[in-house]
């Protein structure tokens, strides 16, 4: 078993807010094709990453998670693609790890 965590930008580039709806669209997404999904949407996360440059930047993200029992690399990577589309980012990170239920 997996779990697959997708990170969503609350802000674009430009520093305008992404909707509510947009949020949800990703849950109601995911909980139609896993079954389930769980969003982290109260406090959104703070991440910082250094780019080639050195330069630090700064985001607040929310995160959706699922439980998958096989993980379909290469759906994962269409929907990735999908979302930094739809969230107009370069780059978007879904990461999964391995797990067990306890």
């Amino acid at each position: 078993m997996h779990l697959v965590q997708v990170l969503l930008p609350v802000y674009d580039n430009d520093g305008q807010l992404f909707s509510r709806d947009e949020f949800a669209r990703v849950r109601r997404e995911l909980t139609d094709r896993f079954g389930g999904a769980t969003a982290y949407t109260r406090a959104p996360a703070e991440g910082s990453w250094e780019d080639d440059t050195g330069r630090v930047h700064h985001d607040d993200v929310v995160v959706i998670e699922v439980m998958v029992e096989s993980l379909d690399r290469a759906w994962w990577t269409t929907y990735r693609r999908t979302l930094a589309g739809r969230f107009r980012q370069v780059e978007l990170v879904i990461r999964a790890t391995a797990m067990e239920s306890l």
